[in-house]
């Protein structure tokens, strides 16, 4: 899995491309995910419109993520997740944790 992290203003956008499952992938987002927690950036929009499989870990990642945010007075939004990762969001009952966008960019500006 490839990763990159960006600031645009005051958010954080975190882009992935490849399989967020379970080893080296989820521990690369939870470390990116912690270090923009670390540097007070709880404003974190995550793309995921190249990531066409996430398993019960990334999920779990993205969940844990959302509640750190939340406490430091931020959240997590995501831009295009997969068909896959909606149905399994709604399927666990976890899908009204998060905002989602089809746009990048408008996700971005969401948290002004």
């Amino acid at each position: 899995m490839d990763l990159s992290v960006l600031k645009q203003s005051d958010v954080q956008v975190v882009r992935l491309r490849g399989k967020l499952t379970l080893g080296d992938a989820v521990d690369s987002f939870k470390q990116a995910i912690e270090g923009t927690l670390a540097e007070n950036d709880p404003h974190i929009v995550v793309n995921l419109a190249e990531v066409p499989l996430m398993d019960s870990s990334g999920i779990g990642l993205l969940v844990r993520s959302q509640t750190l945010a939340k406490q430091n007075g931020g959240s997590i939004k995501l831009v295009q997740p997969s068909p896959y990762t909606l149905k399994t969001l709604k399927m666990v009952g976890l899908i009204h944790l998060f905002e989602i966008y089809d746009d990048e960019g408008v996700a971005v500006a969401s948290f002004s």
